[in-house]
């Protein structure tokens, strides 16, 4: 929990009351290697915080292909917003790809933090925006570069999940095959 508190507090400022409020609404949840946070077709419930473990967001294109749109390390929050915020269902898996500890959020309890802490909403918007402004720095450059590039700013932007994680998925997420991946790394070392 003093992770997460220790996180918001970058956005905003709280009193004892306020954090002892959000304390109290946190649960913990440990998802398996595998297991999924929030799944495409259904409405995301919960806002979570990684405090263990690494999580992909990922999809299924029009070919049937499982493409992997980012990675939610220690420390950031995880949630489908746009399915969270407006009651849809959601097009992406959020999915654990290292056994995962979190602390979550219920939609209830999410939105009574909302409706009770001042200035609550304003550290929300806060921690979207940055997290929108990372996601389209680090999907921006991927998009013109060659793929050696590409797997040199993963390792930059991503420094602690590489050898975490299966190198399949770091392909999809760089728009690459597997053997294009694995020759990329054998002429970089």
């Amino acid at each position: 929990m003093k992770d997460f508190i220790e996180y918001i507090l970058q956005f905003g400022n709280l009193n004892q009351q306020q954090i002892d409020l959000i304390t109290k609404k946190a649960t913990e949840l440990n998802l398996r290697k595998d297991e999924y946070f929030s799944e495409a077709g259904k409405i995301a419930q919960q806002v979570g915080f990684v405090l263990d473990g690494v999580i992909r967001v990922c999809y299924y294109n029009n070919k049937g292909e499982e493409i992997t749109k980012y990675f939610i390390d220690e420390n950031n929050l995880v949630v489908d917003l746009e399915s969270f915020d407006n009651e849809i269902c959601s097009n992406a898996y959020v999915q654990a790809i290292t056994d995962c500890k979190l602390l979550v959020f219920s939609k209830q309890d999410w939105r009574e933090l909302l409706d009770t802490i001042v200035g609550w909403d304003a550290i929300v918007h806060k921690i979207i925006s940055k997290a929108l402004r990372q996601k389209v720095e680090r999907r921006s450059p991927l998009v013109s570069e060659d793929a050696t590039t590409r797997y040199l700013m993963f390792l930059k932007i991503y420094p602690n999940v590489i050898n975490r994680i299966p190198l399949s998925y770091v392909a999809s997420y760089l728009g690459i095959t597997q053997s294009s991946l694995s020759r990329i790394r054998k002429n970089i070392r």
